[in-house]
């Protein structure tokens, strides 16, 4: 399980923030401040930090600063500037990303787990009902027992996955899954695969709560 460091002072974003996180499997902890968080980065490993520019106490330039100096903790800034130096200035000292305030949750956690990947730290374990898919081991389990999944089954979990919430044509399933399996894959073929997965992991394959149908549009898993 990855482990999320907020640096934050508005209390009401950590608590959305950390909420939202927690449910996407990741352990989340929070520092208010500059000196706060310095502390904690010395004393305890993070996978990565979500840092706010304008602190209480401080800045989050300083807390980079300390990031860069004792750890290879990756940095993604969350600020509410915009303007091109706080940009440079943050990219410059060598924060993976930069995300503007008032940011959409989703495209928050897409760049996260885009960070984890290019850094080369582990992405956590998640969990669909009672499915649980550790994608760091390859590992399916359901209440505890494992699922075996073939590759492009697999492959197909891990497209719905990181794109919970979102309604996937069957086009773009079938381009993202095209590599696995080797060959042409067709609209048959998807329909197939689909009806495996769904075997495998719903409780009521012809009633699915996990991957749900969307009329004239695809497929969405999570809301």
């Amino acid at each position: 399980m990855a482990k999320i460091l907020i640096v934050e002072d508005d209390e009401s974003i950590v608590i959305n923030l950390t909420e939202y996180l927690s449910d996407e499997g990741y352990e989340v902890e929070w520092a208010a401040g500059q000196k706060e968080a310095i502390e904690k980065i010395i004393k305890k490993k993070y996978d990565l930090i979500l840092l706010d520019i304008s602190l209480k106490d401080g800045n989050g330039f300083a807390v980079c600063a300390a990031v860069k100096e004792n750890t290879s903790t990756p940095v993604i800034f969350l600020t509410a500037s915009d303007d091109e130096y706080s940009v440079v200035t943050g990219l410059d000292m060598g924060a993976y990303d930069y995300v503007i305030k008032p940011f959409r949750p989703r495209e928050l956690l897409s760049r996260i787990r885009n960070v984890l990947r290019r850094s080369g730290e582990s992405i956590p374990v998640v969990k669909l009902d009672n499915i649980c898919i550790d994608t760091v081991k390859g590992l399916v389990t359901k209440n505890g027992e494992e699922i075996y999944l073939s590759a492009l089954e697999y492959r197909l979990l891990l497209v719905f996955i990181n794109n919970k919430g979102i309604v996937l044509s069957r086009s773009r399933l079938i381009e993202e899954i095209w590599s696995i399996a080797g060959e042409y894959v067709n609209d048959n073929t998807l329909t197939v695969y689909i009806k495996r997965l769904r075997e495998k992991i719903e409780d009521d394959p012809q009633n699915p709560k996990i991957i749900k149908t969307i009329r004239g549009l695809g497929y969405k898993v999570g809301e």
